[in-house]
């Protein structure tokens, strides 16, 4: 079945429908949402279910999507496809993997997320590499899944509750307890800590560990989708751990609500960082990291008190990748050192953490 993607300026992309052609997702405009795109040649279940995908129509700009199939959910980065729509250039419907279950499509249709192949992606990628990323809307046949003129923003409202988890949940054993603030958590960044050897107690996004009192060694503040500014109540969450100088590690969407509590500013990036094989450079010691990144905000370092300074940067357009405390045991980064998927090399930053415990 035909399909076509429309952006928020008018322009149209044709297509050929591959995912679910159902009217089921959240919102108004439940095909609708911030068209951005990644730059990574594999790795789509991880991607897919990485909740900080949530309200986004993601392009992947690899030609080739679906060669290896769907793999089972030790691969997937939360239980279910974060994504609001997938588009592509050429999607294949016969994998060849041994660990394959599905097909991409079958996937998304099980899922009733829409997805268009046939898509021209490199001009859809230059578009908005030159115009910034825009919201979007995806219909399938003669049917308009989007009504009105309105398009769905996931940046104008507080997205969190839609990825945190409803319970505290606790992984692992180990002396040191880190609690993780849980604002789209990747599965990765658990078990990351897990073999370790510490635990991990997983917390709601707006849950305050300091007054309910747990017994605890430190926190993360994980990744997520949206605009930081609207998780006010997290970034109250970090400020009082800040104040009570608890050891505090934050993870991209995690680095910018700590540089918020901290009282610095972040801004919204033209078209984001998405992809693997991102260089980054330690300021300090003036190592590179390959890196894999998910962002579409950044910190403003200047906005920041001279108790912090950059950690890390951008070896691509120079934005921040990290901040910390000079005196303190608070640090930051805004890429993924959980990686899944891409390099690992950033894997030493929570060696780094768990020292601070």
């Amino acid at each position: 079945m035909q399909g076509k993607l429309t952006l928020s300026d008018g322009t149209v992309f044709l297509g050929e429908s591959f995912g679910s052609e159902e009217f089921t997702s959240l919102g108004d405009e439940p095909t609708s949402g911030e068209v951005v795109f990644n730059t990574g040649m594999v790795g789509y279940p991880e991607s897919l279910t990485d909740p900080s995908y949530f309200g986004q129509i993601l392009v992947l700009t690899y030609p080739l999507q679906g060669n290896y199939g769907v793999p089972g959910k030790d691969f997937w980065e939360s239980k279910k496809i974060q994504v609001k729509g997938l588009i592509v250039q050429n999607y294949i419907d016969h994998p060849s993997h041994f660990e394959s279950q599905k097909t991409l499509g079958e996937w998304l249709k099980a899922e009733g997320i829409p997805a268009l192949q046939g898509i021209d992606t490199r001009a859809l990628t230059t578009k908005l590499r030159e115009h910034g990323v825009m919201l979007g809307k995806i219909e399938i046949g003669h049917i308009s899944h989007a009504t009105g003129n309105s398009i769905y923003d996931p940046n104008k409202e507080n997205i969190l509750p839609y990825v945190s988890t409803k319970k505290v949940e606790v992984f692992g054993e180990g002396k040191k307890n880190i609690v993780l603030i849980d604002c789209g958590a990747k599965e990765n960044i658990i078990r990351s800590l897990i073999k370790r050897g510490v635990r991990v107690t997983k917390v709601p996004w707006n849950f305050n560990p300091l007054k309910e009192k747990l017994d605890f060694d430190g926190v993360l503040v994980s990744n997520g989708p949206g605009d930081p500014k609207q998780a006010k109540e997290t970034i109250e969450t970090v400020r009082q751990l800040l104040a009570e100088s608890i050891p505090t590690f934050g993870i991209c969407l995690g680095s910018q609500i700590l540089s918020l509590a901290a009282g610095g500013e972040t801004y919204k990036l033209k078209f984001g960082h998405r992809g693997q094989n991102q260089p980054v450079q330690d300021v300090i010691t003036k190592k590179a990291v390959i890196t894999s990144q998910n962002h579409g905000f950044a910190v403003d370092t200047k906005s920041l008190s001279k108790d912090w300074t950059e950690w890390f940067v951008n070896l691509n357009d120079g934005t921040n990748e990290g901040i910390r405390h000079k005196n303190k045991p608070f640090m930051a980064v805004q890429f993924h050192p959980e990686a899944s998927p891409g390099p690992v090399e950033g894997g030493y930053l929570f060696d780094e953490f768990i020292s601070y415990l």
